[in-house]
């Protein structure tokens, strides 16, 4: 009796050992193909005619290759303990994107709880490229220049480091965000007392609902600029803010997607086509322009063909209504127009293809950009 009930006491300690431990899980993506793409127009940093081509080795034309590592704690009362940390890399040379950093596409810990939502410490993606970028374009995040982000600045993946963010559990498809930076690129700078900010402030919010046929989003996005450039400099604590208001609605035969948005005083994320420089402020990530004024509108439809194929087809402007002090580096209306097509081969691999012409690229009256390319995808 005593070995039975020395053995059921031994089992019931490992079972709650065993359901104590962190369970961790590797996954990613591997994306390659091939593909041609142009830029010609005139160079915004020369005025110089400039015409760039290139074809062959494509890596992550649907998706950025990526891998990860995401765990889970059950620390008692249905809270538990998260942490993601993941790697974005080019496929075709190895190497790791995002300036380096080991784990530039997210590296955060936090805590997640079904009746209090979660809240998370480190660098991820803001709230407009979780909650908008997949309601307002049938290619989100993804998909290269038809990405919805070469439109909507704040929705192109852009990340933040040093950051702090909530976001409330789902209540009958309603969820909200909040996530403040302290620093949005590197490592956060003492402030001195010569009153200098050395560090790029960030907020990021937005609520979003989704339930059966109908999506919609409403995000807004401000970055304080640093102030440490003199008081001469017009991008000395320049605070670029930006709110999108996106759409859909699923008609089982096709699915509609709308988007509409504001930007002012600069863009959310740098802007770079082949190899023209950047519109960038100081190497920060985002593009600072006092009084610059952007408006952003886009509108596509998704629809199932047979039942492993899909279309998609996006419009998306980004209309200049003010220069700035930086005018000469926005004058027209940025057009791009995509088509998209996916086949699933399995539940984890697909092919697909991609075609894009975006004309006044970065704003530059003759600048124009054409991307074609085709690939398959592997998820793990």
């Amino acid at each position: 009796m005593k070995k039975t009930l020395l053995a059921a006491a031994l089992t019931i300690g490992f079972v709650g050992a065993a359901q104590a431990e962190t369970s961790v899980t590797l996954y990613g993506i591997v994306d390659a193909g091939i593909s041609y793409q142009q830029v010609k127009g005139t160079n915004p940093a020369t005025g110089l005619d400039y015409k760039g081509t290139r074809t062959g080795f494509l890596s992550g034309g649907q998706s950025e290759s990526r891998w990860g590592l995401r765990g889970t704690e059950d620390i008692g009362e249905g809270l538990q303990a998260v942490f993601v940390l993941e790697n974005g890399f080019d496929l075709g040379t190895g190497t790791t994107n995002h300036d380096n950093k080991l784990f530039g596409r997210q590296a955060t810990i936090g805590l997640r709880s079904d009746a209090w939502g979660q809240l998370d410490f480190g660098r991820q993606t803001n709230i407009a490229s979780k909650y908008f970028a997949d309601v307002a374009s049938p290619f989100g995040t993804e998909f290269s220049q038809a990405r919805v982000g070469t439109t909507f600045g704040a929705a192109d993946s852009v990340r933040y480091d040093n950051m702090v963010m909530y976001q409330t559990p789902n209540f009958s498809g309603f969820q909200f965000g909040v996530g403040y930076s302290f620093n949005n690129n590197g490592n956060q700078q003492f402030k001195q007392s010569g009153g200098d900010q050395p560090n790029s402030r960030a907020w990021t919010t937005g609520l979003r609902y989704v339930n059966g046929p109908i999506g919609a989003a409403l995000t807004y996005d401000q970055i304080k600029s640093a102030e440490t450039f003199g008081p001469a400099s017009v991008d000395n604590g320049v605070s670029i803010k930006s709110w999108n208001l996106g759409a859909s609605y699923d008609f089982n035969v096709a699915k509609l997607h709308l988007g509409f948005g504001q930007t002012r005083n600069g863009w959310l994320q740098s802007v770079q086509y082949a190899d023209l420089p950047a519109f960038e402020t100081a190497n920060t990530g985002y593009y600072a322009n006092d009084g610059m004024k952007v408006n952003s509108y886009t509108v596509g439809l998704s629809a199932p063909i047979g039942g492993n194929s899909a279309i998609m087809a996006s419009w998306g402007m980004a209309d200049p209504r003010d220069g700035g002090v930086h005018g000469a580096s926005a004058t027209s209306k940025q057009q791009v127009y995509s088509l998209g097509y996916t086949y699933a081969l399995s539940k984890r691999t697909n092919v697909y293809a991609i075609g894009s012409y975006a004309k006044h690229v970065a704003f530059q009256d003759d600048l124009k950009s054409t991307f074609v390319g085709a690939g398959i995808r592997h998820q793990f």
